[in-house]
């Protein structure tokens, strides 16, 4: 019997790259390794990055010298840790890093991972480094079974962006917009599904620009995939994320008013208010029609909850601009959000922006526009007290007898309820909300 070896990896960002991390542990069970939730004794220490934010780099090699002590003990005693770099930070800085930290074995860029099990098995002292764009996807050459993901999973339909918005890196770190086939993506479902998952994720850096073979040999519409998971007898939820404001059309909102089991919450980052940043940013909206597009989503389906994404301080950014920015939120209202100081990524157009905005405006308008944030979510979270939800029980929580779910509306929840009921979804009454999570009784 093959003895089984210890594989650790580290995720960073976003739900891609959870997804990528599930993939390569899935890759490198033929090969015997089996993943573990700590480093110690590792056989193989794999950093999934991520190089959206601000000095993700120097994290990256923090982490790096942390790991490093782990890979010496190993080999120390005469065994092999091979330590690999994979992700955004490995695509953009690849060179760079193993030239800093000489002890990484192996860096593959995002769309090179599923080389892993090939490059590993024949590895020698040499170190290797391909951050290639393959003109073949990826997914290609990943394995059809799971390891499996638990009750809620994540399922990758859609890969890179044409968007080219001026401060992201995406389209340089993942490539063109890239859309699987509905065969493939309706087998992973169900593949998922047998492993147990109720509610499964659709993933995409620009998840509504899909635009998949369908197996009637025309593209198929992301609302047409909904359709299509819908009848899936056994999946009980359907969620998606990241969309781009313009590539909301009808079918998709109308969708959210006729399909049940696509759950009613939305991800759609705005980013700024203001229509002269959003020019700036090279965003393909302004702020009216996202005003008008979230307007639509909200007459389909009523109850829809949103959240977004926020740049403050980007190049050029005036009072009135942020300004403009408050009153989009508020208009809004939002259930939740994400909201950053702008930070220059190299290789991008906005990194030699002139006009940049102190740091210190930075802060202040961040401390700003998170304060108005975090008042709308707990606004939201308790106007579901009195209700009775649908709660999906998806994890253990941090104490004995507790259980954590979420609710329809993405919203957080920890349960007192025999384990027995994870898995399942049941019905519960709201008597208490945060700002970041409801409480609640069966």
């Amino acid at each position: 019997m093959q003895e089984k070896k210890k594989l650790y990896i580290k995720t960073w960002g976003c739900q891609m790259n959870v997804y990528d991390s599930h993939r390569m542990a899935d890759l490198m069970v033929p090969l015997g390794y089996e993943q573990v939730d700590a480093p110690d004794d590792a056989d193989m220490i794999v950093l999934n990055t991520c190089h959206i934010r601000e000095k993700a780099t120097d994290k990256v090699f923090s982490e790096l010298g942390r790991l490093r002590e782990h890979k010496d003990r190993k080999e120390d005693k005469g065994d092999k840790c091979l330590m690999v770099l994979t992700g955004c930070v490995a695509q953009a800085k690849g060179k760079i890093i193993t030239d800093r930290a000489p002890y990484v074995d192996i860096v593959l860029g995002s769309q090179s991972y599923y080389k892993l099990p090939e490059i590993v098995a024949a590895h020698t002292k040499k170190r290797i480094i391909n951050t290639d764009f393959p003109t073949i996807s990826k997914f290609d050459f990943l394995p059809e079974e799971h390891q499996g993901q638990g009750v809620s999973a994540f399922l990758a339909i859609q890969e890179g962006c044409d968007r080219f918005c001026s401060y992201c890196v995406v389209p340089y770190t993942r490539g063109g917009e890239y859309s699987r086939t509905v065969v493939e993506i309706m087998d992973e479902a169900k593949t998922l599904i047998d492993s147990g998952a109720q509610e499964i994720t659709l993933l995409g850096q620009n998840v509504n620009a899909y635009h998949g073979q369908g197996p009637d040999g025309k593209h198929w519409t992301l609302a047409q995939l909904f359709e299509a998971l819908a009848k899936m007898e056994d999946l009980k939820r359907i969620r998606y994320t990241t969309s781009y404001p313009s590539d909301v059309n009808d079918d998709l909102i109308n969708a959210h008013r006729d399909i049940d089991k696509l759950m009613p919450y939305i991800h759609l980052p705005v980013q700024s208010g203001s229509d002269s940043i959003l020019k700036a940013m090279n965003r393909k909206h302004t702020a009216q029609e996202y005003l008008q597009t979230i307007e639509k989503l909200r007459t389909a389906r009523p109850d829809i909850a949103v959240s977004g994404d926020f740049i403050v301080g980007f190049p050029g950014e005036t009072d009135q601009d942020f300004e403009d920015t408050i009153e989009v939120i508020k208009e809004v209202q939002y259930a939740s959000a994400y909201s950053f100081k702008f930070s220059p990524r190299p290789g991008t157009p906005a990194a030699s922006m002139e006009n940049s905005v102190p740091e210190s405006i930075k802060n202040e308008r961040l401390q700003t526009l998170q304060a108005v944030l975090r008042a709308q979510q707990e606004r939201f979270n308790k106007t579901m007290i009195g209700k009775t939800l649908p709660v999906l029980l998806d994890r253990k929580g941090r104490i004995a007898g507790q259980l954590h779910g979420r609710t329809p509306y993405n919203q957080a929840m920890h349960i007192q309820t025999d384990e027995e009921n994870y898995g399942k979804i049941i019905y519960v009454m709201i008597n208490d909300a945060h700002l970041n999570s409801l409480q609640g009784i069966i």
